[in-house]
């Protein structure tokens, strides 16, 4: 039973991952392409700096209601049409609100931000934001009835319409401004800059919340449960601090750039070339994603009466392998991604690479920290999950505040890691005491320790002709993936191989 389980959570791993790959790709792509249009870092840090209140909000907005839905939707004694109804009502309600409050009081927020001279930057982010808060359960929706697909190209569309009326407005526009304005100097304007890549991402979450209803509101009975949603926030609200305390430790440096440099423009330069540069850490963000999408799902879905602890082992330690080897594996080709940068015409971003390796590692600890954390959702105990979360959030806003202005941005890297790194450690600890699981810790010590001595052989040998250098790379990558494939992941046992092996 453990391995069918195992094998649906992988399925469902790899179609949310292509899922969440093909999107973060496609919607990676922006960023060398605003990179090459705003050749200034201090731009995209005002991007940056406005997108760190669209994740900080978004949490807000959603209250865990996310998680929660989950949980009630796998209880036996809950109707799923109201869990599902009364979910959408309640965002519904506070989306609006939250709109309605920014509208009135646009003039005192623009100033609290710093952000005084482009009162329409932040609305429009008001209204995207409480667009997606709405659309959280919706697309839970989808994954609570094994939609994958249905999610995916839903997802893709969105990324796919983002990108088109960015190309429109940063490529097309321009060249019929220059050569025919008559037809877009109604609605065009040549220095609103960076307002359109806000205007492209309104656009496009319109459109995919209209396709989203559509496919997510047949055969819905609405009918709103009072006591329902009373017990559905009892159990979010923990999750909402948890959320809080964890989105403003992945948006740190977001929030607070522009209040710890004495400068702002120089708080924005700052900013823009770390966020651009973190993008280059999507592989193991995506594949951390790809894995929560499968995993909550499969974790509420089978805890009706059973114990799948060592499913919930298994998972953990595969999830452990597979994104150090992804770690490796990116920071062996570091020079291509230098190189593409220069290629593009962006070298004031160049500098930023050195942050990679911290934020990467931070990353992973994330990971684990996600995968540790069922101990406290499937006991209901979510307050333990909000004081590891605002735990950790201190010790980053702290170090960002003290160690950023004497170090730069590199800090923020590090402070990612440590806070993550404590965080984890903590979760384990108190995981042990109150639902035990055998987690193969010798085996995911070992694959970290292997990590590292791979991670300096590839890095600190020096080759200095470049071919030679990502040839020794190479090698030493494959060596590392063969001391997988022998020590936990048989050719025989991986399907499509392992039916090539047979006939052989």
């Amino acid at each position: 039973m453990a391995g069918n389980g195992m094998k649906g959570l992988a399925k469902d791993t790899a179609i949310y991952g292509i899922s969440s790959i093909l999107a973060r790709s496609l919607n990676w792509c922006l960023w060398p392409f605003y990179m090459y249009v705003f050749s200034d870092p201090a731009d995209m840090g005002k991007v940056s700096f406005l997108y760190g209140y669209v994740a900080l909000f978004l949490i807000l907005l959603t209250y865990g209601m996310e998680t929660g839905f989950f949980r009630f939707m796998g209880k036996e004694e809950e109707n799923p049409n109201k869990v599902y109804a009364t979910s959408l009502i309640s965002l519904a309600t506070t989306s609006i609100l939250f709109v309605v409050l920014c509208f009135l009081f646009i003039d005192p927020i623009a100033s609290a931000l710093k952000y005084e001279n482009h009162n329409d930057h932040i609305l429009m982010m008001a209204v995207f934001v409480a667009i997606d808060a709405f659309m959280t359960i919706p697309y839970a929706y989808l994954r609570y009835q094994k939609r994958p697909v249905r999610f995916m190209t839903i997802r893709v569309a969105f990324i796919v319409a983002n990108i088109l009326f960015n190309l429109f407005f940063y490529l097309a526009c321009p060249w019929i401004y220059k050569n025919m304005p008559e037809l877009i100097e109604w609605f065009y304007n040549p220095d609103y800059g960076i307002g359109y890549i806000f205007v492209a991402n309104l656009l496009s979450t319109a459109i995919v919340l209209i396709i989203l209803l559509l496919n997510t509101l047949k055969g819905v009975r609405f009918s709103f449960d009072s006591p329902l949603l009373k017990r559905m926030l009892k159990y979010s609200f923990p999750l909402l601090i948890l959320g809080v305390a964890g989105v403003v430790s992945q948006v740190v440096a977001q929030l607070t750039y522009p209040y710890i440099f004495d400068d702002l423009n120089e708080a924005h330069r700052q900013l823009g070339i770390y966020q651009s540069c973190l993008k280059f850490a999507m592989i193991i963000t995506m594949f951390i994603q790809a894995f929560r999408y499968a995993y909550e799902p499969f974790v509420f879905g089978r805890n009706k009466g059973k114990d799948n602890r060592q499913s919930y082992a298994d998972a953990m330690k595969y999830f452990v392998i597979f994104a150090l080897l992804l770690f490796v594996g990116i920071m062996y080709y570091i020079d291509i991604i230098q190189q593409f940068i220069l290629w593009i015409g962006a070298k004031n971003y160049v500098v930023g690479l050195n942050i990679l390796p911290p934020a990467m590692l931070g990353e992973v600890c994330f990971g684990i920290y996600f995968n540790l954390s069922i101990w406290y959702k499937l006991t209901d105990n979510t307050r333990f999950g909000a004081w590891f979360s605002i735990i950790g959030c201190v010790l980053q806003v702290v170090m960002n505040i003290f160690l950023v202005p004497m170090f730069g941005y590199i800090a923020s890297a590090w402070a990612t890691l440590a806070a993550n790194a404590l965080i984890m450690t903590i979760s384990y600890i108190f995981g042990q005491k109150y639902y035990p699981i055998k987690y193969d810790v010798k085996t995911i010590l070992f694959y970290f320790v292997i990590a590292i001595v791979f991670y300096v052989a590839g890095m600190y040998v020096p080759i200095e002709n470049e071919v030679l250098r990502l040839s020794f790379r190479t090698v030493l990558l494959i060596i590392f993936m063969l001391i997988i494939i022998k020590k936990d992941l048989p050719l025989k046992e991986i399907p499509i191989i392992n039916k090539f092996l047979k006939k052989k």
